[in-house]
């Protein structure tokens, strides 16, 4: 079953950061799709048993930071 996931995230502020997120989650395995809100500084990550773990991890190694959890 796909889950959907959303996190909020801090520090994105173009469209490079968008690049940046989308491309480090979307490497999770698991992930089928994210969506990144860069005005709402959401992250939308949908998938199958994703580790919420694993996507602040991802969103770090962008050069990001996971503030607040699934939602």
């Amino acid at each position: 079953m796909v889950g959907e996931q959303t996190y909020r995230v801090e520090g994105m502020t173009c469209g490079h950061c968008v690049a940046a997120v989308r491309e480090e989650v979307g490497a999770v395995e698991g992930v089928a799709s994210v969506d990144v809100d860069l005005e709402g500084g959401v992250v939308t990550v949908r998938g199958e048993a994703v580790p919420d773990a694993a996507v602040a991890a991802a969103v770090e190694e962008a050069g990001y930071r996971v503030v607040a959890g699934r939602s």
